[in-house]
């Protein structure tokens, strides 16, 4: 479910950042976006929409800098402090993970 990745991703921002850089994580950071976009990729891909969800993921590497393939499997609280990312179609990552440039 959309909605409960990103309460858990807003969460997870209010624990990893100072509480005065919250709104400017959650409004600023591309990384959070992009995550939040390829929540939607990857239910595309794995329905089938295969190209719409790549269209989606290059849109997405163009606004925010972060390229994650619509494949990749992504665990919960992902998240990305800096855009140049770029996270290919076989990678897995765990829960809980927090990358880095």
């Amino acid at each position: 479910n959309i909605f409960k990745t990103i309460a858990e991703d807003v969460n997870n921002v209010k624990r990893l950042a100072l509480p005065r850089k919250v709104i400017h994580h959650l409004a600023h950071v591309s990384g959070l976006h992009a995550r939040w976009s390829h929540v939607v990729e990857h239910w595309l891909w794995n329905h089938g929409l295969k190209s719409l969800a790549r269209i989606s993921s290059q849109f997405t590497r163009f606004m925010t800098g972060v390229e994650i393939h619509p494949a990749a499997k992504i665990g919960r609280r992902f998240f990305i402090d800096h855009d140049g990312v770029i996270i290919g179609e076989t990678c897995e990552i765990g829960d809980d993970v927090t990358l880095y440039q």
